[in-house]
């Protein structure tokens, strides 16, 4: 049976949150584990479905994998594996990053077409070009990219738009290749530099941290090395948000305030007041009167695209107009149909929603499409009226570490119950159509 999220009409939002270790950063650091053989171990790991989706990917091709707390430990020196299956791959998008490690260090990788999120096409060309570029022969059959090389060979190659994924897959094949690699227009994500920390204690030889520009000089091998993962800055947004929606106080803390610059501007811009410090951030929004700001995503360190849905619910809480466009996934808008059955005010066309603030929703049964989505609909429940119902909650368990609890400490009680009903919603509503 189905379960869903029940969160209740709140009160502002008041305490702290300590913020989990990043997916987004751990999954590249467990990936890069394939590249040597000995036993790695990284630190701040959350407890998430898509952390154990890639400890099963890892154990298929013959890694041992044991996170204690927080604390995760690879045994790759019985990997030979170089197979990803299907039915691993196709939970999770991020599966796709075994194949650089796997071409580099075996010569060859098969690896699944990968899954997850369903919201718009996002082609893994980029993925497979860069492979191209290190002399690897690639090929597409039965729904899996099969690559065979012997050790590749260093090249220039230029993205042609920013992608945090294939500047992963391609820096975890170009460490071990043979030659210089330069990759020009490389995505600059927190979650970069950390997998470029983790490569050179490695002994990996790269340069150009945090630009768009880096130089992998290839090593003939590789050894196990220990490694802290950053703190989840999209986390952290959300709670900093859901503090701003509910006109609370809140405290995010064990959190880098400079992976979150362009939030904290937007934040402020609406009237909250935001306080930084060495390793925390506090969100002031009581007895303060918020107006709508319109944002726009864009690659890092712009606005991220993985706080637009939440954002667009803080928009939806306010009196006011304001517009949503996001230029980095531009059909990412499925949560739009659900905040509308709620009372939403939202017309979407091409790749930017507007807004009309309606700060009374009422709460119904809704359904989370994806893991961002569903944060935004517990963020539009805690001010709706009476309590709302969210089902297909198994995507926010990838994302959101303790998230029930997280939320007690604020003040909020959410509850977690099986459904007793049927789908709330078989047909999404129209998004050119005007909401509400």
């Amino acid at each position: 049976m189905k379960e869903v999220y029940q969160v209740p009409a709140s009160q502002s939002l008041q305490g702290d949150v300590i913020i989990s270790g990043a997916k987004n950063a751990v999954l590249p650091l467990m990936a890069a584990t394939l590249l040597c053989r000995g036993t790695s171990i990284i630190n701040n790991v959350p407890q998430l479905d898509d952390v154990d989706t890639m400890a099963d990917v890892l154990r298929y091709l013959g890694a041992k994998v044991e996170l204690q707390g927080s604390r995760l430990t690879i045994d790759t020196r019985e990997c030979d594996g170089y197979q990803a299956p299907y039915h691993l791959v196709t939970k999770m998008r991020a599966s796709i990053y075994v194949l650089g490690p796997l071409l580099a260090r075996l010569g060859q990788a098969s690896v699944a077409l990968p899954g997850g999120c369903a919201w718009g096409p996002r082609p893994v060309d980029l993925h497979i070009a860069g492979m191209q570029a290190l002399s690897a022969k690639v090929e597409l059959s039965h729904g899996n990219i099969h690559a065979h090389a012997g050790r590749l060979k260093g090249a220039d190659f230029t993205f042609p738009i920013s992608s945090v994924g294939a500047t992963v897959n391609l820096l975890l094949a170009a460490v071990l290749a043979d030659g210089t690699t330069r990759l020009f227009n490389a995505a600059i994500e927190p979650e970069i530099d950390n997998l470029v920390d983790q490569l050179n204690a490695m002994g990996a030889q790269i340069f150009g941290k945090g630009s768009n520009t880096l130089v992998i000089e290839g090593v003939a091998e590789l050894q196990a090395a220990e490694i802290d993962a950053i703190a989840d800055r999209i986390e952290a947004g959300t709670y900093l948000i859901a503090a701003a929606i509910t006109k609370g106080k809140l405290t995010v803390k064990q959190v880098q305030p400079s992976h979150l610059t362009a939030l904290i501007d937007s934040l402020t811009a609406t009237g909250a007041l935001v306080y930084c410090e060495d390793d925390s951030i506090t969100l002031d929004a009581q007895r303060r009167t918020l107006k709508p700001i319109s944002i726009k995503t864009g690659p890092y360190p712009l606005f991220a695209t993985d706080l637009q849905p939440q954002w667009m619910t803080l928009c939806v809480s306010l009196a006011g107009v304001s517009q949503v466009t996001d230029t980095v996934y531009p059909e990412r808008f499925q949560h739009v149909a659900e905040l509308c059955r709620l009372g939403a005010n939202i017309r979407v066309k091409g790749n930017t929603a507007s807004i009309i603030g309606t700060p009374s929703l009422s709460g119904a049964p809704v359904k989370a499409s994806d893991l961002r989505a569903g944060a935004a609909l517990i963020l539009a429940g805690l001010i709706a009226t009476e309590h709302t119902d969210i089902s297909d909650i198994h995507h926010l368990d990838r994302g959101y570490q303790n998230l029930i609890g997280k939320f007690a400490n604020l003040g909020v009680t959410i509850h977690r119950h099986a459904s007793h009903t049927t789908d709330c919603q078989t047909k999404t509503t129209p998004l050119l159509s005007l909401c509400g």
